[in-house]
């Protein structure tokens, strides 16, 4: 099986890149999508909070590069 799944993986490195976006988008559908729906939603209320927060000036933004030249500091 590991030869198949070089030979696959090898496979679809050719692919042009909106093919390999359709392999990818059939493969993780086929996981367990009640899982990831729920992950979605949980995922989707946090956004929206974090959103809800920021408008109504409860948190602020900080620039891309600040926050990444912190971490890599």
């Amino acid at each position: 099986m590991k030869d198949r799944t070089q030979q696959i993986f090898t496979d679809a490195l050719a692919m042009p890149p909106v093919q390999k976006a359709a392999l990818i988008e059939k493969l993780f559908v086929s996981f367990d999508l009640e899982r990831q729906k729920k992950i979605d939603r949980l995922w989707a209320g946090e956004a929206e909070a974090r959103i809800d927060a920021f408008e109504s000036g409860k948190i602020s933004a900080r620039p891309f590069s600040a926050v990444f030249a912190e971490l890599n500091a």
